[in-house]
């Protein structure tokens, strides 16, 4: 969600920040600030804007900030307050002496707003974050280091914080709870964000601070503590994607940029995952025969990555033979929870900082369940608060409709499959080879469908008008239209639903009419026929229909539908083929609507917050 950014060094600040705003940009956010120690002494310079990043760059550009070399800067999606320049951040105390950025929310805020109120403090925002600044100007004795470690004490919910005083001018404070938080390790200059492309130009040596710590930045030194000051031994981890991944490279958005990635992403899973037809799990931190233990499992996740469970339900059931429930993670957590030492919960998030799915796991772990994860960031609290974890390493994903992190979870699901396959003996090894076979040949079938890709562009112009959208699937596929039906509405604004199609005839038919466009997933299975039948009922009704068929189908080229085809492959891996010209769809329609596709509006990368 919100950005940080943070620099002590001997550049000047105000580049650096502004820089590592912008390459924030993807997480969303709907204002931007930032503040400065001004090397000649004196109170913080601080300056705010409502919309994006070059509507503060208009505003320097008015109103020049003075040169320094400590700062911090923020990019704010809202929660307390409308969007606006009183609620941005940062926010300083009264006489501009101390200022504090801040991500996650605060769920005490108004208690202290009213304590602090009542000693006479005076609020300019209505946003929760400002009660921070004011608490550590309340315990401030000249030591900004003790003030924060105080402040801390008195807060209840997620924060990641960035705090600046004119009083310590070399010094910048960071903490962090429940929201992400790094620490860029340099020469004579260190860094916090809340993301790596915000730092990646300037360091590759990064901290990854855990919940319950706090540093302490100057130029030539980083301390990490305890809240309660604690020394800490902090690792310090290296950085291994380039920068060009978090660059566009010539495409025109990052999401077309992460869409053609893909096979590569997939290729390097199945090198690293794959050997001499056996699956290597590194990481996965259960043994063969804990595994074989586990006698149920549940998977929780939100938004695509639901959908990326979804599959792995479909997946898992079918070849290793064990019972699978999938629940959003914002529900699993608040309902009665039957889980124990023989369940295993399988926790899917891109970023590892999903708050409501790292919730449910605490609640599952406490109950004696045991937690993997299926994750692309290294280091997040996701994969620190499980017992293993299995990285995608898909690389940066920028845009926030998610395309490569949600195919490489499927890969991962179809690998963790086939382990649990071999520990349960769910499948006989001619056909598990035979799997294995097709799996290893779907990067190069990825790489067929972006040759073509300019067919689905067509079919999306001749779409772009519709003003709603169903998606159905069957079986495996139910999900992909979950998944279809998010990507268009995520970054096109359409209203969209995706339905199992056997339950199209228990209220979504009514919808049916010229003016409804019906996307049908439909490659060859065992139900082909049954999708066929209700694609013949969308068009005795005057729906307009696009048909994702496998390659060669010619009995559906016999109806009147737009068809996009796939390669032909195993009928479980379907959805790892389908859901890519779905993606394609949802882009080109997007683009052709003169949207934001990789920023679309409301949206966040990371929900770092319930």
């Amino acid at each position: 969600m919100c950005g940080i950014v943070g620099y002590v060094g001997g550049k000047e600040a105000l580049p650096v920040l502004i820089d590592g705003l912008k390459n924030l940009e993807y997480r969303g956010y709907d204002s931007s600030g930032v503040c400065l120690i001004p090397s000649a002494g004196g109170k913080l310079d601080i300056r705010k804007e409502q919309g994006k990043i070059k509507f503060l760059d208009e505003l320097i550009a008015k109103d020049p900030l003075p040169k320094a070399h400590v700062g911090i800067a923020h990019t704010r999606w809202a929660t307390h307050g409308a969007p606006c320049r009183k609620n941005s951040h940062p926010h300083p105390n009264a006489d501009h002496t101390i200022a504090v950025v801040h991500n996650g929310i605060i769920e005490n805020y108004q208690i202290l707003k009213a304590t602090l109120i009542q000693k006479g403090y005076k609020f300019l925002s209505e946003t929760d974050t400002e009660v921070i600044v004011h608490l550590v100007s309340e315990y401030f004795e000249g030591d900004i280091v003790k003030a924060v470690r105080r402040a801390i004490k008195d807060l209840e919910g997620a924060f990641a914080i960035g705090v600046v005083s004119s009083d310590d001018p070399g010094i910048l404070v960071a903490a962090r709870v429940g929201s992400p938080l790094i620490v860029g390790i340099g020469k004579g200059e260190n860094y916090i964000a809340s993301d790596v492309p915000a730092i990646i130009k300037y360091t590759r040596n990064v901290i990854y601070l855990k919940d319950g710590e706090m540093a302490v930045l100057r130029r030539d030194s980083v301390d990490v503590t305890t809240f309660a000051g604690k020394k800490v031994s902090a690792k310090i981890d290296k950085v291994t994607f380039h920068i060009d991944a978090a660059q566009k490279q010539g495409y025109p958005h990052f999401m077309l940029k992460e869409i053609h990635e893909q096979p590569d992403v997939l290729a390097k899973m199945l090198k690293a995952r794959l050997k001499a037809g056996r699956v290597e799990l590194d990481g996965l931190g259960l043994s063969d025969a804990a595994l074989k233990g586990m006698n149920r499992i549940k998977i929780v996740a939100c938004g695509t990555a639901y959908h990326a469970g979804l599959v792995g339900r479909y997946i898992i059931e079918e070849l290793a033979r064990i019972p699978v429930e999938v629940d959003v993670s914002s529900e699993f957590r608040y309902r009665t929870l039957l889980v124990d030492k023989k369940t295993l919960v399988i926790a899917v998030s891109q970023s590892g900082e999903t708050a409501d799915t790292l919730a449910a796991i605490r609640e599952a772990k406490a109950k004696g369940a045991r937690i993997v994860s299926i994750c692309n960031v290294i280091g997040s609290s996701l994969a620190r608060e499980s017992d293993g974890v299995l990285y995608t390493h898909a690389g940066p994903e920028i845009g926030v409709a998610s395309t490569k992190a949600y195919t490489a979870q499927l890969m991962m699901f179809y690998i963790l499959a086939l382990k649990l396959a071999e520990v349960h003996k769910g499948i006989d090894p001619k056909s598990r080879g035979l799997l294995i076979k097709d799996l290893l040949e779907i990067p190069a079938l990825y790489r067929d469908i972006l040759k073509v890709h300019s067919r689905i562009s067509s079919v999306a112009k001749d779409f772009s008008h519709f003003g709603c959208f169903l998606y159905l699937g069957r079986n495996i596929n139910y999900p992909t239209a979950l998944e279809g039906a998010l990507k268009l509405k995520e970054i096109s604004y359409i209203p969209a639903e995706g339905y199992a199609a056997g339950e199209m005839k228990h209220g979504p038919i009514a919808l049916i009419d010229e003016y409804r466009a019906v996307v049908c997933i439909a490659p060859q299975s065992d139900i082909y026929e049954k999708m066929i039948s209700n694609i013949q009922e969308i068009l005795s009704r005057k729906g307009k229909v696009i048909v994702i068929a496998t390659e060669g189908d010619q009995a559906i080229i016999g109806h009147d539908t737009h068809v996009i085809s796939v390669p032909r492959t195993h009928k479980l891996l379907t959805p790892l083929l389908a859901v890519l010209p779905l993606q394609f769809l949802a882009y080109y329609i997007a683009v052709n609507r003169g949207c934001d596709v990789d920023q679309p509006r409301n949206l966040a990368k990371s929900v770092t917050v319930e």
